[in-house]
Parts: structure tokens; sequence; C-alpha cells
């Protein structure tokens, strides 16, 4: 079965690299540039009119990869799997799961447009996101509920399974929301989080491969793929920047990941970079207001804070990485153990 996600993975590299060379004169031509905000870090500025939006570039391979990668895991003689069996719980995760990832790819890029296009700086209202946000985790879970493909008990490696009951589903929400918010926080810096992401999706690619999931192993390769093609233009210096189109989309595909294997769990080691990002945003905020003025971080997001230290862009993305890599590890870990007991 090693074909499908194979081709899907070149694929969806190929046709995120080819889009990009297309794509980023496009945005320079209808000036979608980034409008740096005079509280980030003052060397941010000569970054101030990079194209952004630029996660339609990923968006677009990992769409022609997860299309290949079916049609190469059909040919292939997979068909009587019934990852591929159309109206299945496993071939509902899988498009379910893309289709979740995609509405927050259209939240995302509402809000750029507003920013970039109509030039009102400050995008969606907060509340609107977070209403849209909601409301795209709970069409999400109820596709899954009418699919059969939801279970409201949770695994949870080494300690065992826990019945959440009719509470999984604000949780699951809740946790949906989160994830997609955390890795918005962690679009800060050139290639951070298309690299952190690519750790996280290699991760579940492995998983899904032990699992026998066949549909989410093209999933996760597809994303794979398409991040590396992005990662090209990303890397720095960028030459375009994801903007929430592509950020909110990534918190949607791999938050659907976790659930469409049913191990909502393997967020935190896999996750374990946009948990530090989210929490050192919160821990700011609470302790700043709490303090009347006072700061934990000189600024956050945290790799804001280690900018501020003296890391360079670069050092920062490489650590982050790995952290993302050594949590993946762990994630993969817990699955033999799983397997094994």
């Amino acid at each position: 079965m090693t074909i499908g996600f194979v081709v899907a993975a070149a694929v969806s590299f190929l046709a995120a690299a080819l889009s990009g060379k297309g794509f980023i004169p496009l945005l320079r031509r209808l000036k979608a540039g980034q409008t740096i905000k005079e509280i980030g870090p003052n060397w941010h500025k000569s970054k101030q009119g990079t194209p952004t939006m630029g996660g339609v570039i990923f968006i677009t391979g990992m769409t022609a990869g997860l299309i290949a990668g079916a049609v190469a895991l059909a040919l292939s003689g997979a068909k009587t799997q019934e990852d591929l069996i159309w109206g299945t719980p496993y071939t509902m995760r899988l498009v379910g799961g893309f289709l979740m990832a995609l509405a927050y790819g259209f939240v995302g890029f509402a809000d750029d447009y507003i920013k970039v296009v109509k030039k009102q700086n400050l995008g969606l209202r907060a509340k609107q996101k977070l209403l849209l946000q909601i409301l795209v985790a709970a069409a999400y879970l109820l596709s899954m509920e009418f699919a059969g493909a939801l279970s409201t008990i949770v695994t949870v490696p080494f300690l065992g399974q826990f019945d959440f009951g009719i509470f999984y589903y604000p949780f699951s929400a809740f946790v949906i929301v989160g994830t997609v918010n955390a890795v918005n926080l962690t679009d800060g810096i050139d290639g951070l989080a298309a690299s952190v992401t690519f750790a996280a999706s290699a991760g579940f690619l492995v998983i899904t491969g032990l699992l026998n999931s066949y549909g989410l192993s093209i999933f996760a390769a597809s994303l794979c793929g398409a991040l590396l093609g992005f990662l090209l233009y990303n890397f720095h210096p960028a030459k375009v920047f994801m903007g929430d189109t592509g950020s909110l989309f990534l918190g949607g595909a791999v938050a659907a990941l976790a659930f469409g294997l049913n191990l909502p769990i393997l967020l935190v080691p896999i996750g374990i970079i946009y948990i530090i990002e989210a929490m050192s945003d919160i821990i700011q905020i609470g302790y700043f207001k709490l303090s009347g003025g006072k700061r934990v971080f000189k600024m956050a997001p945290i790799h804001h804070h280690f900018e501020m230290c003296g890391w360079s862009e670069m050092k920062i993305v490489v650590i982050f990485t790995g952290v993302s890599v050594l949590g993946s590890a762990f994630a993969i870990y817990s699955v033999f153990w799983l397997l094994n007991h």
C-alpha cells in the first residue's frame, strides 16, 4: 500500500512547488502584502509588503496529492480495503477531515482578504472568527457522528480508556478550536509553522501506517509533500507568508488526523510546540493584567521571546522543529505501546 502515499507526497510537493511560481507573482500584482504590526520586533519591518495568503500554495498541493494518492491506491488493488469504500467511517474521516481543514482555510482567507485587499488591518473581529471556528468544529463532529466515525471513548496510552459520554462533543470542539488557534500563533517567523507542522504530519504518517489507516496515510503524506513544496518559498528569507489562510488550514488538518484516528490525545506530544506557543501567550496576557503591566516573557508568543534574546530565525525554526520531532517520536512510541497491550 506504500504506492498510495508515495504518489500522494510526490504529487503534492510538485503541485505546491509549481503553483508557488505562479501564485506569488499574482499576489504581488494584487498588492496582497503583509502589514507588519508596530508591536512586533523592529527587524520584522523589513518584511513589510511580503505577499501573504500563501497557504493557497500548500492547499492546492495537498488537494492534488490527495486525489493522486487515492487513485494510485485504488489502481494498486487496494480498492477492496474498507478505507476506499465510500460512506464507511474510514472514508468519511478522510473526506470530512479535509473538508474541515478547507473550511478553516476559508475562514482564514476571509480574514486575510479583509486585511490585505480591503486594507482593514484587523481583519475579522475576534468574536466573528471564534464563532466561525466553533461552527466548523461542530459541523465536523456532527458529520462524523452521523457517519459512525466517532467514539466518545478516549484512549490514553499508558493509562487506559475513558468514556466522556455527552461531554465528548464540547471537549472535542474545544480541542479542535484550540489546536487551530495554537497553530495560528506558531506562524510568526519564516518557515516556523510549516516546519513544525511538517514534523507533526510526518509523525502522523508513521502512525497511520502502523494502524493500517490507508486513507489517513494519504492525507498525512499529502500534507508532508505540500508543506515541503511551500517551504521552498517560505523558508528564511520568506518570499511569501502563509497568512491565516494557511495557518488555520494547518490547524484543521492536524486536528483532523488526530480525530480521524480516534486518538485526539496524540495532539499533546505531536503538537507540543503549538501548546507551548499558546500557553506562553495566555501566561503573558494573564500576568500582564494581574500584575498591572509586568511581563513574564520579553514578547509573546514564545518564539518572539527567543528572538528578543538574540536567537536567529533559523535557530528558532531548527530547535522548535527538533522538539516537534521528539514529540512525534514519543507519539509513535505510544502507539507501539497500544498495539502491544
